[in-house]
């Protein structure tokens, strides 16, 4: 398979957002279902050619169209999220997202027959056979591969706090991990996985990606499932940090985030900005803060002199980028927590009705 282009790094501000969801039964249980959903029927107009399944024939994936600007983007969500409401509904199904599914068993659980996830099965063997993970990612197109790169390195730093605000898989195997985020544990077993190394510019990219397949490292490009990427063949910027959500809000709080922060990180470079330089190691341990403490994060700063609380980072940042989606995250009950507490108060069955579309 061929390595990535530059040439496809094209158009500013561009967005993409591709969701990944649980199939479950009229109990709420995750069940197998995409071979019916993706497969064997029809779904609507809206969805054709932007559904699919993942690993799990109960992880089935949504892409949106290409959303030119930040003002279309909840309409066109909330079309795609209804589309796969009402398709699964007609087959008996129900649609549930969440990092996790707090009851999902993966020894119980059935593989998909698609080749690509075969081989992935036999080249990775465990850490691939238990991944039954679902989460967001966000592409924002960038009109040039060099500053598509930059933009990608630059990003890093603010992903930890975007993975504490979005951490909701708290349960794995139906066992509390006491973690936030235990979806983003789990993912990172897989190789190619967590943050990335910074890329001087993206031939250095290109070179490494290639190398990639050339070696049969991966099969293709996608396997490269790092937390942000310059993504080689849709010309954006990826990023794959939080976990899933079953409210709209949740879901267009990161997106318009992220939009802003790719199109400042964008003009930055433009001005001549340089690099931030820090640590992948610092990025790891911040990474580590916000899968373990949720909303009680704090971070290691890029200047390495002191830490910031998640809610002053989230301060910070909708101030700059006049945004004020994630201060509303940040101030209502985590997805974490609120699964903790109707785990406790009401059982498990209103937790597996609230994960619910």
């Amino acid at each position: 398979m061929e390595g990535g282009s530059a040439d496809v790094f094209t158009e500013l501000g561009t967005i993409g957002i591709e969701e990944e969801f649980f199939v479950v039964d009229d109990r709420g249980r995750p069940t197998s279902g995409t071979d019916e959903l993706v497969y064997e029927t029809d779904p609507p107009e809206i969805l054709d050619g932007r559904l699919d399944h993942e690993l799990f024939k109960f992880v089935i994936e949504t892409q949106t169209p290409v959303i030119k600007g930040i003002e279309d983007a909840p309409e066109t969500l909330h079309e795609i999220r209804s589309a796969l409401v009402e398709h699964a509904a007609e087959h008996g199904y129900g649609i549930a997202a969440a990092g996790l599914h707090p009851t999902a068993k993966w020894r119980e659980l059935d593989h998909a027959e698609k080749p690509r996830y075969r081989a992935q099965l036999d080249r990775i063997q465990y850490p691939q056979h238990r991944n039954t993970t679902a989460g967001l990612h966000v592409h924002i197109g960038v009109d040039d591969a060099d500053k598509a790169t930059w933009v990608a390195n630059e990003v890093r730093w603010y992903l930890p706090m975007l993975l504490a605000l979005s951490a909701n898989s708290p349960y794995w195997n139906g066992y509390d991990t006491g973690l936030q985020s235990a979806r983003a544990k789990i993912f990172e077993a897989l190789p190619n996985t967590g943050m990335p190394t910074a890329f001087d510019d993206f031939d250095e990219f290109r070179a490494f990606e290639e190398t990639m397949i050339e070696t049969d490292s991966i099969n293709d490009r996608g396997e490269l499932w790092y937390d942000v990427r310059p993504h080689s063949e849709l010309g954006t910027v990826e990023i794959r940090t939080p976990d899933g959500q079953a409210d709209e809000d949740c879901i267009m709080a990161f997106v318009e985030y992220v939009h802003a922060l790719v199109i400042d990180l964008a003009e930055r470079y433009e001005d001549g900005e340089p690099g931030t330089p820090i640590r992948r190691e610092l990025l790891d341990e911040n990474k580590w803060r916000a899968l373990r403490y949720g909303h009680d994060a704090s971070f290691i700063s890029p200047d390495t002199e002191g830490t910031v609380t998640l809610g002053e980072l989230v301060e910070i940042e909708c101030d700059r980028l006049n945004v004020d989606g994630l201060r509303d995250l940040y101030h209502a009950e985590s997805g974490a927590s609120k699964q903790r507490r109707l785990r406790t108060e009401k059982g498990i069955d209103a937790l597996c009705d609230s994960l619910l579309l």
